[in-house]
């Protein structure tokens, strides 16, 4: 099944003691661009974390918020920094000296300062919550790949109905290929017996002509490559992988051979037919660019 890589999961874990968080969002993007944010003291297992987005996300832009908030408050202190409030004292007589202002620092306004005091988690047993943390992300996960799934679903079928009006315009540039090479040769026959009138036309010249007209607008080539990229598309679309960047490329080709088509048509209709196949395959190709 394919995977859009537009999805979101949520999922949490509450216990008498605390509650994780963990959420996942993504958008599309060309690489795996994955950014995690997590409390400081998850920072030991980040790397797991990430290890475990990788398996769940291969593209994309992926962000991941993990909260964690502690009910019993064991082993949460308040630390003092001496060192960072001198400094902040200090900046304050110098400014009140220079412009003769009245200091008027307080206590209770110095601890307001950043960085002065601080929460710091000193629990022994934070380990125990790190298995807690992968369990919650792993379920998270699990919403996140399913939402990417259901709106895969809609892009599969999206692009299925696309390549099978491709096959139908395919199948009238074929009709008309014939159509457009009749039509000259009658064109061609009525000119030269305008100028020519009674006399005999040479059977070779007007041969030679219309060879070398249907070798400029032939495009037999063109609509067997065509047909056989869709066919390579609808069978990649099936596959159970991450085919994002195959898809693209086989758009790429199709569009190669729409446009060769387009520039052979020396014909109204066919150069209408040509048109919505490249304005068809742009659409198959907008598609492609939100899967993984």
């Amino acid at each position: 099944m394919i995977k859009s890589m537009t999805g979101f999961g949520r999922y949490e874990t509450v216990t008498d003691e605390y509650r994780i968080a963990v959420e996942i969002k993504s958008v599309n993007h060309r690489y795996c661009d994955l950014n995690i944010k997590l409390p400081k003291k998850f920072n030991e297992i980040e790397n797991t974390l990430r290890m475990m987005m990788k398996e769940i996300a291969e593209r994309g832009k992926v962000d991941v918020y993990v909260s964690y908030e502690d009910y019993a408050g064991k082993g949460t202190h308040v630390h003092y920094h001496p060192q960072i409030a001198k400094e902040y004292v200090k900046v304050a007589a110098q400014v009140a000296e220079e412009f003769e202002l009245h200091n008027s620092l307080s206590a209770e306004r110095l601890l307001g300062f950043a960085d002065v005091i601080s929460l710091e988690d000193e629990s022994n047993d934070l380990e125990s919550v790190f298995p807690i943390v992968t369990q919650t992300l792993q379920k998270a996960g699990e919403q996140f790949i399913a939402s990417r799934e259901r709106e895969g679903e809609q892009l599969y079928q999206d692009i299925k109905g696309k390549l099978a009006y491709l096959l139908t315009l395919v199948a009238q540039v074929e009709e008309r290929s014939p159509q457009m090479l009749q039509e000259h040769r009658q064109k061609l026959l009525e000119k030269v017996q305008e100028l020519l009138g009674d006399r005999k036309i040479d059977e070779g010249i007007l041969a030679t002509e219309l060879i070398v007209y249907a070798d400029k607008v032939c495009v037999d080539e063109e609509t067997v490559r065509l047909r056989s990229h869709i066919d390579a598309m609808s069978e990649t679309l099936d596959m159970q992988e991450a085919i994002g960047r195959k898809l693209d490329f086989i758009a790429q080709e199709m569009n190669r051979e729409a446009n060769t088509i387009l520039s052979k048509a020396n014909d109204k209709e066919l150069s209408g037919i040509a048109i919505n196949l490249k304005t068809e395959i742009e659409k198959i190709r907008e598609q492609i660019q939100n899967i993984e």
